[in-house]
């Protein structure tokens, strides 16, 4: 296996939950835009031209996943993953905390080159494979101080969250995005996008057990 880059311990599971659980009052306009767009979130960053994005790789190391992350991929109980949590910045400020699972079983074959990703995008891959198909989505509200977060990105309000499963092969992993207090909702011109490429499948949800 290789080395890690820098470790740390989650201590914290946030309350994830289905996006049907919320309303107009509890999911204000602009958040759902941002929340539910089903396209990449590095491209619609990149095309916001709100100064230069880049990928800050915080930390990468094998680890037991948090529980609701086990049961979202299906892992056995005791199974070590691949995980990479990194900063999406726009002009060298945080906008966007991302987690991201890999399950060992997911890193061979065409997807052995994601244990190497560094500072490149993980989303111009996901979206970049033809038969990419990933879940709906699960939504939470972070609190700032959460260890979900790391030291460097905790903040004094609560964070939107969103996460979903990729499929890519027959390969499951998982994508957790923080919005945080340097995003700006910015006001949408029209709704969420559709993905331009694979399909939300509610057949890859979580298993329940």
């Amino acid at each position: 296996m290789p080395a890690p880059y820098q470790t740390r311990t989650v201590s914290g599971d946030p309350r994830w939950r289905p996006v049907e659980e919320y309303n107009a009052t509890t999911l204000p306009p602009r958040q759902r835009y941002w929340l539910l767009d089903e396209g990449s979130l590095t491209a619609r960053l990149t095309g916001l031209k709100r100064g230069d994005f880049r990928v800050q790789r915080l930390s990468q190391q094998w680890e037991l996943p948090l529980p609701s992350e086990r049961r979202l991929l299906g892992m056995p109980l005791r199974q070590r993953a691949l995980v990479r949590e990194v900063g999406l910045m726009l002009a060298d400020e945080a906008v966007v905390f991302a987690r991201s699972v890999f399950p060992v079983t997911s890193l061979t074959g065409e997807l052995g080159h994601l244990r190497q990703l560094h500072n490149k995008s993980l989303g111009s891959i996901l979206f970049g494979h033809p038969g990419m198909r990933r879940s709906p989505f699960e939504l939470a509200r972070i609190p700032g101080d959460s260890h979900y977060l790391p030291a460097s990105l905790r903040q004094g309000v609560p964070a939107w969250g969103r996460r979903s499963r990729f499929l890519i092969a027959g390969r499951g992993l998982l994508v957790s995005e923080v919005f945080l207090t340097a995003f700006v909702p910015w006001k949408p011109a029209g709704g969420p996008r559709r993905s331009q490429r694979g399909r939300v499948d509610a057949a890859i949800v979580r298993p329940t057990k």
